[in-house]
């Protein structure tokens, strides 16, 4: 094993280009410790994300030999091509420099999806109590750990296709809403993933799925709310919940 990794980084905006570094190889080094040792030893102009570090908050996601991963978590020795690395932005979010991406279509999804919980009681009223084994409460949970770092967003071949494609993250997110018996907003939220962007525009590729650092099933989340509109739209009172 060479004592180097050749590694190739983006650079720039969307018009940019591949820039080639050379980097030490080192014991247990994640991709993230490769973009750090450039920024902090080859170029400290190189624009990139993190926070944690522990794979926690998502922020480090990039694309790893054309995969979104989190580079925080990514081993070089799992990932590298005979030695060599290439690490680009996260595909479907428009570049603002080098490694970091403009988020804000992502999470404006979230809101076109109904993505915020709308509460039916008060502070002046008693918690509501939800059965942990419930059905719902079940299918709730399957879904709720999202972190928002868009690597399901970046691996999904229909965002690609259909620009204004909602996203599995944000169709994830109104799927565990929809099932919180807590939430107000059950019927509004239906009729805003119902569309022509909506959850029925997903081809069931499984690459949200297969991608999901978190090991969610957004692919299943989708299916549901698929199943709950169409049942909604058959019902003699559409997105009712009557």
């Amino acid at each position: 094993m060479s004592d180097l990794l050749e590694v190739r980084v983006w650079r720039g905006g969307a018009e940019g280009a591949f820039q080639p570094f050379q980097v030490p190889r080192r014991p247990s080094q994640t991709v993230l410790d490769v973009v750090t040792h450039i920024q902090r030893h080859l170029d400290p102009t190189l624009a990139y994300r993190f926070a944690c570090r522990v794979g926690m908050c998502g922020s480090c996601a990039m694309r790893v030999n054309g995969t979104p991963r989190w580079t925080c978590r990514t081993h070089v020795d799992k990932v590298a091509d005979d030695g060599h690395l290439e690490v680009a932005p996260l595909a479907n979010l428009p570049v603002i420099r080098d490694l970091v991406t403009d988020m804000e279509e992502f999470f404006s999804k979230w809101t076109r999806a109904k993505g915020r919980f709308v509460p039916t009681r008060t502070r002046a009223d008693e918690p509501a109590v939800v059965e942990p084994t419930s059905a719902k409460r079940q299918e709730a949970d399957a879904g709720i750990e999202c972190i928002g770092c868009a690597v399901c967003y970046s691996a999904c071949d229909v965002v690609t296709w259909n620009p204004d494609y909602l996203g599995p993250a944000a169709l994830n997110r109104a799927w565990t809403l929809v099932n919180d018996v807590r939430d107000g907003a059950r019927a509004d939220r239906l009729f805003a993933v119902a569309g022509d962007a909506g959850c029925h525009a997903c081809h069931t590729h499984m690459s949200c799925t297969e991608h999901c650092p978190k090991h969610l099933v957004p692919t299943k989340s989708i299916a549901g709310l698929k199943r709950a509109t169409t049942g909604a739209l058959l019902t003699l009172a559409p997105w009712s919940d009557e």
